[in-house]
């Protein structure tokens, strides 16, 4: 059986860049207002249209209207810097309200305390490095070579995280038949070194929630902390509860679960640079910061990686979420839900190709079936799922493509409830049309 049908959307440029209108030195007149827009409409031409529901990656939308009232809040405060919120105490008003909200999506307890930061990126650079800094400075037993335990599928932003701050990453696989990780094998890992347990809500590749009781339980029996990193769940999962999906407990709920990561500019529909870290009490969230008088410029004080962070980020996360609403968010989730099922589902009836995994929240990934070689009983995949991916991108999609094993990503959102069946109809005829190609891999994150 093939995969539903749909009227075929437009494709995107051919072009893999957008041409280049502007001058590559400075003018030495400067442009009208007019000219520098449409030069910037000009720039844009190749991108991919996300708005339209064409990006299974990268973008969110909620609806048009929570995205103009976003980019008009950003707008108002992009120029307030929010390095010192005693000279723009909005911004502390909002990212305490911020903090609040997400809180209770998140079970936290009154003692919980965290920051807003740039994005899950920064909040997982900031759980490392506060870990990091309350253990070296523990006087019981200081640990100057600390390690991280995480399954193969946490987030690439912990290796970047252990890079920057010399922290050594113990590795795990997950589970070979539920791509979930592995408590047990995490708990081997560890050593006296150990300072912290990964664990994911969803994780990223497969769509799955780790066994977050069982990691926290062996953390806790350590005497370690949990960081549990609910970049794309967050949101997510605490509506798909009250929608009546059976889902693993994931979060503060959990005794041992010590700091968790949720981002706002993904599910949250805010606009990019919005997420938060949490950590159960205040003295776990001390060791984040950095303080110095140790220049001529006075005391400086600063929360996360950046200094200088922009406003307009905090304004128009602070504006969607009270936009939105609960009920908002109840909607949009099950909206995407339903849809990413909707997919799921059309995967399983296509015999060339295979679920990786049956989605937890609402991301999903694929690759292609194994299919009988002759007579005997070997496999093999004669489909390239990079070649099928490649041939999305032709008529106007943008997947992610990951590996091992090769597979397509899809993040789906409320937008898609919109386009899936176009998305259906075009994987459909991609699938007839590609046996014999070869695609390319690609890549998740690009250096430019």
């Amino acid at each position: 059986m093939g995969l539903s049908e749909g009227s075929p959307p437009a494709a995107l440029p051919s072009s893999p860049t957008a041409p280049m209108r502007g001058s590559p030195e400075l003018p030495q007149v400067g442009w009208s207002v007019e000219h520098t827009l449409a030069q910037l409409d000009l720039l844009r031409i190749a991108d991919v249209r996300w708005k339209d529901g064409r990006a299974f990656s990268l973008a969110y939308l909620a609806s048009p209207e929570a995205h103009d009232l976003a980019t008009e809040a950003y707008r108002r405060f992009s120029g307030e810097n929010a390095l010192n919120v005693e000279a723009f105490p909005s911004l502390r008003t909002m990212q305490s309200d911020i903090l609040s909200m997400v809180s209770g999506w998140l079970s936290a307890p009154p003692t919980a305390r965290g920051f807003f930061t740039s994005g899950g990126t920064e909040s997982i650079l900031m759980a490392m490095k506060a870990a990091r800094d309350q253990f070296r400075h523990d006087e019981t037993r200081p640990i100057r070579q600390p390690n991280v335990v995480l399954p193969t599928s946490a987030h690439a932003a912990f290796h970047k995280a252990a890079a920057y701050f010399d922290i050594e990453l113990r590795l795990v696989p997950v589970c070979s038949e539920t791509w979930r990780a592995d408590a047990s094998a995490m708990a081997n890992a560890a050593n006296d070194d150990t300072i912290m347990f990964v664990a994911s809500a969803p994780q990223y590749p497969q769509g799955v929630v780790d066994p977050v009781s069982d990691i926290a339980a062996v953390a806790q029996e350590r005497g370690v902390n949990c960081h549990v990193d609910a970049c794309m769940g967050g949101v997510t999962l605490p509506y798909l509860e009250r929608l009546g999906v059976v889902v693993p407990r994931w979060n503060f709920a959990i005794d041992g679960v010590t700091s968790m990561s949720v981002d706002l500019h993904k599910f949250g529909y805010a606009a990019k640079g919005a997420s938060v870290i949490m950590y159960r009490t205040a003295r776990l969230r001390s060791h984040q910061g950095f303080v110095t008088d140790q220049w001529l410029g006075g005391v400086y004080g600063s929360s996360g990686v950046l200094g200088t962070k922009s406003g307009g980020a905090i304004a128009a996360a602070w504006a969607v979420m009270h936009h939105i609403g609960d009920d908002g968010y109840l909607r949009f989730t099950k909206a995407a839900r339903d849809t990413t099922l909707a997919i799921a589902a059309a995967i399983n009836d296509d015999p060339r190709l295979v679920l990786r995994a049956q989605p937890d929240t609402t991301l999903l990934s694929f690759g292609a079936a194994p299919q009988p070689v002759g007579d005997s009983a070997a496999m093999s995949s004669p489909l390239d799922i990079f070649a099928v991916a490649d041939g999305l991108a032709a008529r106007g999609w943008y997947v992610d493509r990951q590996a091992p094993p090769p597979s397509v990503h899809l993040t789906v959102n409320a937008v898609h409830a919109n386009t899936y069946g176009m998305f259906l109809a075009d994987l459909n005829a991609v699938l007839d049309s590609v046996s014999n190609r070869r695609g390319s891999a690609g890549s998740y994150g690009t250096l430019e």
